[in-house]
């Protein structure tokens, strides 16, 4: 069963930069999608980018235009995040699916442990 271990984050001040990484535990082979997505206290579990296998990718209307996610190969994904605000201010999970899901990353079956972003203003 593969693992994400997630790595990044921290606390920065409003329009400042972070960047997230997810590494799977092994080779993720096949069609498979794999996104992020942040939980705040007292908010909404919110949705934030996915890309899949072919390249695709999918962005929250909130983050889009200032986050970018990227991978490097099978193993490791990247959530790079720029002109952050403090809204942006949850833990982050990265989440991934092997079974055709797209969206939203949240309901993907595996996630890592998360991490903690503190954006201040």
């Amino acid at each position: 069963q593969v693992q994400l271990v997630q790595s990044g984050g921290g606390s920065v001040q409003a329009g400042g930069s972070l960047r997230l990484s997810c590494a799977a535990s092994t080779y993720i082979g096949g069609s498979y999608c794999i996104g992020w997505f942040r939980q705040a206290p007292w908010k909404e579990r919110e949705d934030v980018a996915v890309i899949c296998r072919d390249g695709s990718t999918r962005y929250a209307e909130s983050v889009n235009g200032r986050f970018t996610i990227s991978r490097d190969n099978a193993r490791n994904t990247d959530l790079q995040m720029i002109s952050l605000k403090p809204e942006d201010t949850a833990t982050y999970y990265c989440a991934l699916d092997r079974m055709g899901i797209r969206w939203p990353p949240s309901a993907f079956p595996y996630w890592g442990q998360g991490t903690q972003v503190t954006v201040s203003s």
